[in-house]
């Protein structure tokens, strides 16, 4: 399964605007292709939109809806597209949902790169990036006015995260500092381009003028900050690179922090005044959320919910 985003059933009642037993129906006979996550049926982004793009559900006689018009759908009718793989995202739908059960969030698991492109190509409203600039120091902003060029935006905090290096228990190979992976008994596991992590090994080995190609297991890639801390625990690779959070996820990982992070949120500036994104804000802004994504551990809320930066 390649989607990365997904509806249960009773979102595709809404969005095509049919009953739920229309709905099952169709999951019956196969029209619409479905597949389970325990005891959860979902449907692909792909499998709902080639079932749109060859009959209307609702009137046969209209045109066909083209394939990507689905993101615009939910835009247009106030709903919110956001993509980023961080827990902290999930815990943000479920209060969204729970202010306004009319609000519709759907999350897209992509990384930095990629969720900034959505946004700018318009099938994202949202976006969450930690993308760090070797020649500034500085997150985001440099990126955000490279990949959505002309574009006005405003990028808010989400929160700080401390990021580090993956090693074993009691850190046996002595692993601290960058060049410390260009040594020929250490294998490395790596974060797949366009990451936010990756995008700071990159840069950083830039500015060190090390040669990427000189350090073992650099091809090597996982999708998440989980699958890096996994390949380490696993014994796979000796060493990667990722959040501090995923290190307390992991058992028989021991983290070693390297820098603080800015992860923040990217939207357009004119949906600021819109009710659904002033709605995300107050959830930001709330003791409440603050609260309990501190108490999740490995975040630094303390400007979470403001404005760093406008373009």
């Amino acid at each position: 399964m390649t989607d990365l985003l997904s509806y249960s059933p009773e979102e595709i009642c809404k969005l095509l605007k049919i009953s739920k037993g229309t709905v099952y129906e169709l999951l019956k006979r196969g029209e619409i292709p479905s597949y389970r996550v325990g005891k959860k049926i979902r449907i692909s982004q792909t499998d709902l939109q080639a079932y749109m793009h060859t009959t209307n559900p609702v009137q046969k006689s209209t045109a066909p809806i083209k394939l990507g018009s689905l993101e615009q759908m939910i835009i247009e009718n106030q709903g919110l597209i956001i993509c980023g793989q961080d827990i902290v995202l999930d815990v943000l739908t479920r209060y969204l949902e729970k202010k306004n059960p009319m609000l519709r969030s759907l999350r897209a698991y992509v990384g930095s790169t990629d969720g900034l492109l959505s946004l700018y190509r318009g099938t994202a409203n949202i976006t969450a990036a930690h993308l760090w600039d070797g020649e500034t120091g500085e997150y985001n902003i440099p990126y955000v006015r490279r990949l959505l060029p002309g574009q006005r935006t405003v990028i808010i905090n989400l929160v700080y995260r401390t990021v580090g290096f993956y090693v074993a228990p009691g850190n046996p190979l002595a692993i601290y500092d960058w060049p410390d992976l260009l040594r020929p008994n250490i294998t490395f596991f790596n974060r797949d381009k366009g990451s936010g992590a990756r995008v700071l090994i990159d840069e950083s080995l830039r500015n060190l003028n090390i040669d990427s190609r000189s350090i073992k297991g650099y091809a090597n890639e996982g999708m998440s900050h989980i699958a890096v801390a996994s390949a380490v625990a696993r014994g796979i690779a000796d060493v990667g690179l990722g959040t501090e959070k995923a290190a307390l996820q992991v058992p028989k990982v021991e983290f070693v922090p390297l820098k603080r992070e800015r992860y923040d949120l990217v939207i357009y500036k004119h949906d600021l005044e819109k009710s659904n994104f002033q709605t995300l804000l107050s959830i930001l802004r709330s003791v409440e959320f603050k609260d309990e994504v501190k108490g999740m551990g490995g975040y630094d809320t303390s400007i979470m919910g403001e404005i760093v930066g406008e373009l």
